[in-house]
This record gives C-alpha cells, structure tokens and sequence, in this order.
C-alpha cells in the first residue's frame, strides 16, 4: 500500500487541504474560497474562522476520498503567517483544529508550518526549482492579498529560514487590486478579472508616478490614481490595465533593488498575485527568475504536505 502525506492551510481567504506521495508529487489540492459579499473588499478575522469552520467538514470529505486506499504516514498544517514566534492569525486555529483531529484519528504525526513557507514550497514544486529550494540560499518575493514582501531564504531539513529584506511600506499589492477592482464594481476578489480586462485594452496608458527605493516600495498612491482615471474614463479594462501596469514597475524596481543590493541569487516569485500572467511576462526576462503555476500560486495546502512529507523524511531516517 502506497504512503501519502497530507496537509491543512487556513488562510482568510481560502480553506485547502492537500496530499503528496512519497515520492514528492502532489496528488489533490483541494480548495474552497471563503465567500464575500457583493461590495466587499474582505473578511473579517472572525468571519473567516467562522467560515473555515463551516468548510472544513466538506474539505475533509474530498480529502478521504483523494486518499483512497493510500496510507497517510503524517499531517501538516500551517499554524501562522510567517515562520516567527510572534506571528499569528485566528483563521490558521481552524487548519490546526482540523490537522490535529486528522492524525489523532489515525494515531500519527502532525507538524505545524508557516503559511509563507507553504507559499514558498509549492511555488518551487510547480516552477520546477525543488532543486534550487534544497540545495542553496535564494530569494523569494511573497506578493498577495494581505502580503507584499521580498525574502532572504534559506533552506532546511524541514523548511525554511526566512528574513525579510524588503516590501511595501504602505498597501499591499493585492488589497490595491481588489479595492481598486470593488470600486469597479468586480466580484472580490478581483485579480483574474482585472487581469482580463487589461488583456483587452488598447488605450494609451496615462503617465505612472511609481516609488521604489531599493527592495522597497510604495503602493497606496495607486489607489487614488486609478479612482481617478476611473472617475474620468468608466473604463474598467483600462483602469485594470493602467493598475496592473504600475505594480509591474513596482515589481521591476524592486527587482532591479534587490539585484543591485544582493547580486547573483534566484528568484521566486509566489503568492496569489503572481499568478497573473501580465507581471510575469514583465519580470521573466531575468535569467534564474521562477515562477508558481496559477493553481499554485494562490493560497493553497500542498506545499505544506511537501513540507509534511520532508519533515517526516527528516525524522524517519534517524
């Protein structure tokens, strides 16, 4: 009988479990958004634990039935934001609630990670650059909805030490797509939509005033530019585009900063903006750059359960 690991993430937005084999390779990767109302542009803390709360069950059920007959050797689940003792988020109590009931019916091992390294880890796998994540020091860029951070990584047995080394100093990149996207009138969240909408416009670009300064940068501007080129044009797929187009240069400067700054390291890009194919295209010019697959980029489980599956490898090869 084969051997499978599994995996629980909890993020604000999304309830995800997950399973691998023992050889690495990602078998499910279930996920189910948490629901906002219409003209919302979030949740609540409390909310999403409460929502997580009311998925989890069903997270579970396609999760027995992905496993199948496979053995499950161990449990993984992201416990907080980053790999720090002073991160922490309510919504992760739910994946842990979840994790911990899974390998105590079973009479298992669970392991706790960090989001950001679950982040990391799957973006690697579905790049294509497990090698690099093993193997040497690289730097990872962490772009979503509540987080816009560059990173120093390095790697362990079992996961990763992370230092942060640059980022927004104001609004994360995700929370302008979707307050930008809401006020359009889109659905939250509002990346892949603004991302086709800007695929579709032909109008010239109004001039962009876009502040970095080395490995940091500035976002909250961009709010107020795009109400404004919205309140003039009512032109969605150019509002989305004039959006996009700015964090493209944010995402280039700091870029540029961070190779000037420490030269001759990979780059991952991961986090659910990265998914979007317009910032890549604008960012794959640099040699050794890797980026997550869509399914792999947004909030997701499975690069805990890789993170499961190392860590039970690490301590079952004593």
């Amino acid at each position: 009988m084969s051997r499978c690991f599994a995996g629980f993430d909890t993020s604000n937005y999304t309830t995800s479990c997950a399973i691998c084999s023992e050889d690495g390779e990602v078998l499910a990767n279930i996920r189910i958004p948490l629901p906002v109302k219409d003209g919302e542009r979030g949740l609540r803390q409390s909310d999403a634990l409460f929502l997580h709360s009311r998925q989890i069950p069903d997270a579970c059920r396609m999760l027995r039935e992905a496993i199948g007959d496979q053995t499950v050797a161990a449990v993984g689940y992201s416990g907080r934001p980053r790999p720090r003792d002073d991160s922490y988020m309510p919504c992760f109590l739910a994946g842990r609630a979840a994790a911990e009931a899974f390998a105590a019916g079973l009479g298992i091992p669970v392991y706790s990670f960090s989001h950001q390294e679950g982040h990391i880890m799957a973006a690697g796998y579905s790049a294509g650059c497990m090698q690099i994540l093993s193997e040497r020091s690289f730097y990872a860029f962490h772009v979503s909805g509540g987080t816009t951070e560059v990173l120093s990584v390095q790697p362990k047995p079992a996961g990763f030490a992370i230092d942060i080394v640059g980022g927004t100093l104001d609004l994360h990149a995700g929370q302008a797509i979707d307050r930008i996207g809401v006020m359009m009138g889109l659905s939250f969240p509002c990346g892949k939509e603004m991302e086709r909408l800007a695929a579709v416009n032909r109008k010239p670009l109004p001039k962009l005033r876009v502040r970095t300064e080395g490995t940091r940068c500035h976002i909250s501007g961009l709010e107020n530019m795009a109400k404004k080129l919205w309140d003039e044009s009512a032109d969605p797929a150019l509002v989305s585009a004039f959006a996009l187009e700015y964090l493209a240069q944010v995402l280039v400067g700091m870029t540029k900063g961070l190779d000037q700054e420490h030269p001759g390291l990979p780059i991952l890009y991961a986090g659910g903006v990265m998914s979007n194919r317009f910032l890549q295209s604008r960012l794959s010019e640099r040699a050794d750059t890797y980026f997550a697959d869509p399914a792999f980029s947004a909030d997701n489980a499975a690069g805990v359960a890789l993170l499961c599956r190392c860590a039970w490898k690490k301590e079952n090869s004593k």
